[in-house]
């Protein structure tokens, strides 16, 4: 599933103890052309080794992108559950997907690429998302000889760096790239079959993609660069890549939630920033309205249209009241009825 319900302009509100633990974790793998593999893998997270149902465990979406060759599954439980079912959906992946093998548009270094932890209720701090995600590295790489990882955000401590700098440190976005020679933060040189691993947490990462109606990738990189957080006039929390994606090019954006309100310079918007909590902790993110109507004025420039918006899984609102209802219900298999049931 591609796109998912826009609720950006729903309000905050209270909600059950049920939510107040939970973890969500968009697992991203390098496939996405093999469907029954990724299902496969979204399965593991949720049912054990002899194939029983994991109780407390949640997979709410799974989006496939075919030129990427990528897929992000939504996984959520508890804080106390959340490390068993991603590291067994790791684990199968791993088992599954050979790097040596893979071929897309969109950069990678890992079988499983990325490893993030977002906490969703009141009791649950990034530091101790960040000290899950620590000991779901290092268990990976006990399970799963040969295996690697880096750490980002609160799981790189102290420093508590970004993903988008921890990408560009170990070469994340180099072609040329001799994976065999990165030093990684835990486990192993990192070895083709299984690639490198980004593990982290921090505040909900939503990912939304604009697609502009040309075939020219310099004019998709130039609204990328004007557009992401570290230029003049860029999105606060947004990191943007263009990338060629049927027929046209897509800039794909991870919006990352910054602290505190909405930034002054926003405040004339239109667009209502949404927030929410984490452990007090004031959060906010661009909307996707936003960033669309941003996208169509940079590419407007060039005699550039649009095409669409798509949102990759949920805002991090929605993710949660998903959770607790798929839970509360006892739905593990979520991604396959969230239409037909709740929407």
């Amino acid at each position: 599933m591609r796109n998912a319900p826009n609720t950006e302009a729903r309000p905050e509100m209270a909600t059950p103890a049920l939510g107040r633990r939970l973890v969500a974790c968009l697992l991203n793998i390098s496939e996405a052309r093999r469907k029954d593999l990724v299902e496969t893998v979204a399965r593991a997270a949720i049912t054990d080794g002899n194939g029983t149902r994991r109780e407390g465990s949640t997979v709410l979406n799974i989006f496939n992108d075919f030129d990427y060759n990528r897929s992000v599954i939504t996984i959520v439980a508890s804080i106390d559950l959340i490390r068993e079912a991603v590291l067994s959906a790791c684990e199968r992946a791993c088992a599954l997907i050979d790097m040596t093998a893979h071929a897309g548009v969109h950069p990678c270094m890992g079988a499983v690429d990325l490893v993030p932890l977002y906490p969703l209720g009141e009791d649950v701090g990034l530091e101790d998302c960040g000290r899950e995600a620590q000991a779901l590295a290092y268990d990976l790489t006990q399970r799963v000889v040969g295996t690697s990882a880096f750490f980002f955000g609160w799981a790189d401590s102290p420093r508590h760096r970004g993903l988008a700098q921890r990408r560009k440190e170990v070469g994340w976005f180099r072609k040329d790239l001799d994976i065999s020679a990165i030093k990684p933060d835990v486990g192993s040189h990192p070895i083709r079959r299984y690639g490198l691993t980004g593990v982290g947490a921090s505040p909900y990462v939503m990912n939304c993609n604009v697609t502009i109606d040309t075939e020219d990738i310099t004019v998709g990189r130039g609204v990328a660069a004007a557009l992401r957080e570290s230029s003049p006039g860029g999105l606060p929390g947004v990191q943007v890549l263009a990338l060629p994606h049927e027929g046209a090019v897509e800039i794909a954006c991870n919006v990352e939630s910054v602290q505190g309100e909405p930034p002054a310079s926003f405040a004339d918007s239109a667009a209502r920033w949404p927030t929410f909590s984490i452990a007090g902790r004031r959060f906010c993110h661009a909307p996707a309205s936003l960033i669309t109507a941003r996208v169509a004025e940079l590419a407007g420039r060039n005699g550039v249209g649009t095409k669409g918006t798509a949102l990759v899984g949920f805002t991090p609102l929605e993710c949660r009241r998903l959770a607790e209802r798929a839970l509360a219900l006892g739905i593990g298999e979520f991604w396959k009825q969230q239409h037909k049931v709740f929407m």
